[in-house]
């Protein structure tokens, strides 16, 4: 077993006064590691890969509160829509509406998060800031023709570029911290309440630009293999 139990608690007692959400990355990690955690009192855990978040969740306690937080194909949605908690990376109008409809067929409601593509890399997946308040104003259009009955988008989702420039790093947490907040001043009636960015090498940053959903692997799970 892999755990750091002293730095998980660590973490908690870091986090629970200020109410912020760990998401405890298990993606390669064996389910006995998770067992671990769970049995400390963790429930929100994250994977990057469709089939191994089913394998797993077929293992595991029902209560735990699985998190897809990698890029997400709109042909995989079918094989976690009757369990997944909350989706991070919705990056396209057709996933939101692949999530939307496989929920329908379970008679659940999704909760999701749109990535947004704030680091310096090409590679990261996510919407920039102009189709960011396209996709708003689309998803309040859908809602008011009855659409999109089965999903729920609580909040922004982004990551930092892979830097050792702190100050880089902490100029895109702000950014999208000031993104989320012009979501909510938006005149429609979708409120967002969830900005999930952070993770090992950077959560205390995303903290102080107002994060409060961090998805941390490496610092619980020593580094993937």
């Amino acid at each position: 077993m892999s755990v750091n139990t002293a730095a998980y608690k660590q973490l908690i007692e870091e986090l629970a006064p200020r109410n912020i959400t760990l998401v405890a990355v298990s993606k390669t990690k064996p389910v006995e590691d998770i067992r671990a955690l769970y049995a400390l009192g963790q429930r929100d855990f994250g994977e990057n890969y469709v089939q191994e978040l089913a394998e797993k969740q077929a293992l595991l306690p029902p209560d735990i509160r699985w998190h897809f937080i990698g890029h997400l194909q709109s042909n995989k949605v079918k094989y976690i829509a009757h369990f997944v908690h909350l989706i991070h990376g919705v990056d396209s109008h057709k996933l939101l509406l692949e999530i939307d409809k496989q929920a329908s067929k379970h008679n659940r409601l999704i909760h999701c998060l749109l990535q947004i593509h704030i680091a310096q890399e090409e590679t990261k997946f996510g919407f920039s800031d102009i189709e960011l308040m396209e996709v708003m104003d689309a998803i309040h259009k859908y809602k008011l023709l009855g659409q999109l009955k089965n999903l729920e988008v609580e909040g922004l989702m982004g990551m930092a570029s892979f830097t050792a420039d702190p100050d880089q790093v902490r100029k895109e947490f702000m950014y999208l911290k000031l993104l989320f907040d012009k979501c909510n001043t938006l005149e429609i009636p979708i409120k967002l309440h969830t900005l999930s960015m952070g993770m090992s090498n950077d959560y205390q940053t995303a903290i102080e630009e107002g994060s409060n959903m961090l998805r941390i692997g490496s610092l619980i799970f020593g580094a993937r293999e």
